[in-house]
């Protein structure tokens, strides 16, 4: 089973943490549905023999789109691919953008899951990060989303400059009531050539500590597990039933095709990742050029990669796969690097599977990191 990313590249204004591509101006809409319809077409037999479980329109904010733009998407997938019947249909929603009319004509479409960019329910975040929504836009979508779609997931950032354990308890308790079954969220990191990265420098904002950011995640962590939640990996907690299937075909090392501006693919073998350039996307597809660079992985990398992808998860990463794909040394090599995580209750091993504490879960990261191979002679 594989999947297809669509990166719909617009935004109606730019989050100050945000580095993602984007571009605030739709002037370019039309040409870039087509270039996006095009790509779709010319990279099928890419998918040759393979089946597609899952969509997802990511961006950038996918629903600043009409619904029928994006049905239009949809049906090219359908045109072009194998599609299961019942596939996920994931879209990235921003609240201001679902009303009640929109959230109706989202629900008649093929979409069966909304991603909802909440980020906070209180004003002085949302006004820190710039979001293009009020906190009442958020609890208000929340109430008509979930009378027409079951499958939820929202985003909280924790992290914040500022942020109190009891303001964090509360967002938290603010999703709870909306029986929300799916909740990503993620530390505020200060990306480089971003509004808050000048914030920070000019001594506008202090960023929350590491010490401040492990304590917001570590009550996530309770409170999501004592509500019927799993944190199926590290940013990503989800009821039974309700784990995001397109995130989990990533984390366990599917293939998956992503179709965009700045969009990511990966077949197995080798990665690519199109131009992050709306007016060049849309030139080179025009021209019937896919604008995408292409690195091959070695050995190293992919075991690199489980690695990373697998201590993120409840998954964790086979020890079986990895002598049996890359080599007994690199088995041996993980274990010894594991060791000393195991010694500190950060790593254990269940049966055959390298795992995560509970405490080393938010150290993930740093952990997979010291059991990258830099090189194997």
């Amino acid at each position: 089973m594989s999947g297809i990313y669509i990166h719909i590249p617009f935004c109606k204004q730019a989050c100050h943490y945000c580095d993602f591509h984007f571009s605030t101006t739709m002037g370019k809409k039309e040409a870039m549905l087509k270039a996006l319809c095009k790509e779709l077409e010319l990279r099928k037999a890419e998918f040759s023999g393979e089946t597609v479980a899952t969509i997802y329109f990511g961006g950038g904010t996918p629903s600043v789109l009409k619904t029928g733009e994006i049905e239009q998407l949809i049906s090219k997938v359908r045109e072009h691919y194998d599609v299961v019947d019942l596939p996920e249909i994931t879209l990235e929603a921003n609240p201001d953008d679902l009303s009640e009319e929109k959230i109706l004509q989202l629900a008649a479409s093929p979409i069966n899951r909304l991603s909802i960019g909440i980020q906070s329910f209180f004003e002085e975040d949302l006004k820190l990060m710039n979001r293009a929504h009020n906190a009442l836009e958020a609890e208000k979508c929340l109430q008509l989303a979930s009378q027409h779609f079951d499958n939820i997931s929202i985003d909280l950032i924790y992290g914040m400059p500022n942020m109190t354990l009891d303001r964090w308890k509360q967002n938290i308790d603010k999703a709870l009531g909306y029986n929300i079954p799916h909740i990503s969220s993620y530390a505020l990191t200060v990306e480089p050539k971003t509004a808050l990265a000048k914030f920070v420098e000019d001594g506008l904002i202090t960023p929350a500590s590491d010490e401040e950011t492990q304590e917001h995640f570590n009550l996530l962590n309770e409170t999501l597990l004592a509500a019927g939640f799993d944190c199926y990996e590290i940013s990503n907690f989800g009821k039974p039933g309700y784990y995001s299937k397109n995130n989990s075909a990533y984390w366990q090392q599917k293939k998956y095709i992503g179709i965009g501006p700045s969009a990511h693919s990966f077949d197995g073998v080798q990665r690519g990742w199109n131009i992050n350039n709306n007016p060049k996307y849309i030139k080179s597809i025009e021209q019937n050029i896919l604008p995408m660079e292409v690195e091959v992985l070695s050995s190293t990398d992919k075991y690199n990669e489980y690695v990373m992808t697998g201590l993120r998860t409840i998954w964790g990463v086979s020890l079986t796969r990895i002598s049996d794909e890359f080599g007994p040394k690199y088995k041996e090599y993980a274990l010894m690097q594991a060791d000393k995580f195991i010694e500190e209750h950060l790593l254990f091993v269940d049966g055959d599977i390298l795992k995560t504490t509970k405490k080393g879960m938010f150290l993930a990261d740093g952990i997979a990191a010291d059991l990258f191979m830099l090189n194997l002679k």
